[in-house]
């Protein structure tokens, strides 16, 4: 078992925020141990989320040289209270969802991801024109919040571009292929898209179709991201909260879940041959 498979979503989340303020504040780890007396794996182990037991008040020490203050140093002492609890339940507003954070921190870390869809494309694979129709929907996103949203999913999509890119899985349901999000014309150059993703050979586009009928994850969309780094983190996004999941009966669950909706899906070919086939219709109407 890897270091980081020590941590938990709580305190990655504490230990990327330290860092950051210390870059903000032009401070590296060698001068925060010699000014706190600590010792630099002392100071290593908290920007990585491996510092057991953790103190209140060495956070609020190292917050202090980095002179954080105000709601950001609530929100960071409220993350080392419950550093070491499982599982993470992050509330968001009209503003850029404070959640995006971690799930890029752990997109961007993650060696394989594999994410199912009901109603929607996935978030990653959507088309500008495709993410700003649903936006323009959602009851909850202010027009000023639309666009800082599009540029930051698009922003996300730079991680097909990695060297190292992770593997991905997407369990796309039919429905969501045919739901008309920005009329014909949107939701054509949407399937299009898809068909030239899925001749990536890390990415795999598998469709479960309408036909099948009811299937494993009624409860609608979900995300499981794998890593060399950290243990499988489980993704569930709602309107106004995303919920990080890591307990092992959790994850074995929804791995329950992902084989339960790749038994019901096309093969790829399959697949492909499907979203074809509903790109052409769209064209013709």
């Amino acid at each position: 078992m890897t270091s980081d498979e020590q941590t938990t979503i709580r305190s990655r989340e504490l230990g990327d925020a330290l860092r950051l303020a210390m870059e903000r504040a032009n401070l590296n780890g060698k001068y925060v141990a010699h000014v706190l007396g600590w010792s630099e794996s002392r100071v290593s182990r908290m920007l990585t989320g491996r510092q057991q037991p953790l103190k209140d008040i060495d956070v609020v020490a190292l917050l202090a040289l980095c002179r954080v203050t105000g709601d950001e140093k609530e929100h960071l002492l409220e993350l080392a209270r419950g550093y070491q609890q499982r599982g993470l339940l992050q509330q968001f507003d009209a503003a850029l969802p404070e959640q995006l954070r971690t799930l890029i921190n752990h997109e961007s870390r993650a060696t394989e991801i594999i994410e199912f869809e009901a109603i929607r494309i996935p978030g990653l694979l959507q088309t500008n024109d495709y993410m700003r129709a649903l936006l323009e929907r959602s009851a909850v996103v202010p027009p000023e919040g639309i666009e800082p949203r599009v540029v930051a999913r698009r922003n996300r999509q730079n991680i097909f571009g990695r060297y190292h890119s992770p593997k991905f899985t997407f369990l796309i349901h039919e429905q969501a292929l045919q739901l008309p999000v920005g009329g014909p014309g949107v939701l054509s150059d949407q399937l299009h898209h898809l068909l030239q993703m899925s001749v990536r050979s890390y990415v795999t586009i598998r469709v479960i179709p309408i036909a099948f009928g009811p299937h494993a994850a009624m409860c609608g969309a979900c995300r499981l991201m794998e890593s060399d780094d950290f243990k499988p983190v489980v993704y569930i996004e709602e309107q106004t909260a995303g919920h990080f999941l890591e307990e092992p009966r959790e994850i074995a669950t929804y791995r329950k879940i992902f084989t339960a909706l790749a038994n019901s899906a096309l093969d790829q070919e399959e697949s492909r041959s499907r979203i074809a086939e509903l790109a052409v219709s769209m064209n013709a109407e």
